[in-house]
């Protein structure tokens, strides 16, 4: 069943809005850095991540050219299955205090630009949620390969709540439409150690 929260939403109201409250859900969140040591930005915010409930699954790391307009150097990306019981705006809250714990401040830092950390709440359940500070599902999941290759890769049977399409359909659509699909995303390391 999808649970639809629209126009702006105040933490408090959020957590009533959510019958499950106090219940684990499963997120998945996107990981990405192209600043410093990048594999070690990752592993760092996967421990970090751990701590906020468990990780059942986490994909592989890809390294993927940077989109956008800004050069910038490549960035290595990942994705993580999180089971935990932090409502949703503040579980986004903990995830910009991550970043800003390596290094990354997003009222200070350029749009789109290099980053030490970038991670994005791709989906939190099947809740859909349209506010001035939060948006899911993630409103570019659908259009991004660094994104979807690693979630096809740990979850290709979850489901888009508003696409109504798996992971591993919105990845067979969006890359029809690259160019090079493989070139754009490369895998250079297996990850194998989440928790079961």
């Amino acid at each position: 069943m999808q649970r639809r929260v629209r126009g702006m939403v105040s933490g408090s109201e959020m957590k009533q809005s959510n019958p499950k409250q106090g219940a684990e859900v499963t997120a998945y969140i996107a990981l990405g850095s192209n600043v410093g040591e990048r594999e070690q930005n990752l592993h760092s915010a996967i421990t970090a991540l751990g701590k906020l409930g468990t990780l059942p699954a986490v994909s592989s790391f890809y390294e993927t050219v940077a989109v956008g307009a800004i050069a910038q150097p490549d960035f290595l990306n990942a994705v993580v299955e999180l089971r935990t019981s932090v409502p949703p705006l503040a579980l986004m809250t903990r995830l910009l205090l991550i970043e800003l714990a390596h290094g990354r401040d997003r009222s200070v830092s350029v749009p789109k630009g290099p980053r030490t950390l970038d991670l994005d709440l791709l989906s939190y359940d099947d809740v859909v949620v349209e506010t001035v500070s939060l948006t899911l599902p993630h409103p570019a999941l659908a259009e991004r390969l660094f994104v979807l290759v690693p979630l096809a890769e740990i979850a290709p049977e979850w489901i888009h709540p508003v696409r109504r399409k798996t992971a591993a359909q919105l990845l067979a659509e969006l890359s029809q439409l690259q160019p090079d699909p493989e070139h754009a995303v490369r895998r250079i390391e297996q990850h194998v150690s989440a928790e079961k």
